[in-house]
């Protein structure tokens, strides 16, 4: 029965399940405990096929989430004997998390855990990944993965959309500017080195550049556009999604990212993308639109609050939020049939 699971393996992503065994089965080698059920495979950093099945012989509902809480699998539910399989491509790095190990490095190799009110896993197939697409993040918190709850970056969470043959490898690092990020060999360099011809490198920066002028904050954009093209890569400029701060039913300047040296970054970013002819992804004004909609109170699921996260944040985004922005992003993906858009479920 193994073998065939590891078979339909190959059906990349398509979850099939069947239900010609409701035999109880161990876990599979490498895996631990039953809520969450956490697996961890010695393995280089690099990208990796990995196949899960999950299923048993009593209902499930599991979520699959890997490295620093990578969400690969939303909640998925199979029928009482039922198995279903699915396969994606996942990125693992040291730190795992943030580049510079901010909210901890995490472990060597692969980490995947398995929650959900009843989590089953019965194979795990782990395997070099042959020359996947990587879209690789350069950005701040609101991309980056966030190791610890309930902080979540938009990147953490659009891995759920990727079909197998192409992996997010997110470089956001919290706290960092469009120069800070630039000259960190932690950050950029390090990114840099791994980008392979065709790649994608995703870049948004804003949040943190609150004195930075113009010239330096256009400059800092072109100098990775240069770097990445040079590398045969694909840049994508990203514009940074909004704060919660109305004035009235209307966000704020400050919101919109116009700095405190009066640069309205956004714009910027937009002019350094048809200056370069890089596709932009203007997530300022996508976000502007839903949060804006929402209006002052529903808005704020999206970010952080007291009641539900046990801190108020207007920057930073919930789960549901980070889902919720991810979606802005696949969804310029899809409509501009940027780097990714042919993987996408």
């Amino acid at each position: 029965m193994a073998a065939s699971l590891l078979t339909l393996a190959t059906l990349a992503g398509t979850g099939a399940a069947h239900a010609d065994d409701a035999t109880p089965r161990a876990l599979p080698a490498g895996c631990s405990g039953t809520s969450p059920i956490r697996c961890h495979y010695g393995v280089s950093p690099g990208n990796y096929e990995v196949t899960v099945s999950l299923g048993g012989a009593p209902a499930g509902q599991t979520e699959m989430w890997v490295e620093a809480r990578r969400l690969m699998l939303p909640t998925t539910k199979t029928a009482a004997g039922a198995v279903a399989t699915y396969s994606f491509t996942v990125n693992v790095r040291q730190p795992e998390g943030q580049p510079t190990g901010q909210g901890g490095t995490g472990n060597p190799g692969l980490d995947i855990r398995f929650t959900g009110s009843s989590p089953q896993v019965t194979a795990v197939s782990v395997k070099p990944a042959d020359r996947p697409l990587v879209a690789y993040l350069a950005g701040d918190s609101t991309v980056c993965d966030q190791p610890v709850a309930p902080y979540t970056g938009w990147g953490q969470m659009i891995t759920t959309a990727l079909r197998p043959g192409a992996a997010i490898a997110n470089y956001g690092d919290s706290g960092e500017s469009s120069g800070s990020f630039l000259s960190n060999s932690a950050l950029f360099p390090s990114l840099l080195s791994k980008v392979r011809a065709n790649d994608a490198v995703y870049i948004q920066f804003g949040h943190n550049d609150k004195q930075t002028s113009a010239s330096a904050f256009r400059n800092n954009l072109t100098s990775m556009i240069t770097q990445v093209r040079a590398k045969g890569g694909v840049p994508v400029l990203v514009t940074p999604p909004v704060r919660r701060l109305f004035d009235g039913n209307r966000l704020t300047a400050t919101a919109l990212h116009v700095n405190g040296a009066g640069v309205d970054l956004p714009a910027q970013t937009r002019s350094v993308g048809a200056a370069q002819n890089v596709p932009v992804i203007d997530l300022t004004a996508r976000s502007k639109a839903l949060v804006e909609s929402l209006g002052p109170s529903a808005s704020a699921q999206l970010f952080l609050r007291s009641s539900v996260d046990g801190v108020t944040d207007n920057t930073h985004f919930s789960q549901h939020g980070a889902t919720q922005i991810g979606g802005l992003v696949l969804q310029s993906i899809r409509e501009q049939r940027l780097p990714l858009a042919t993987y996408l479920r």
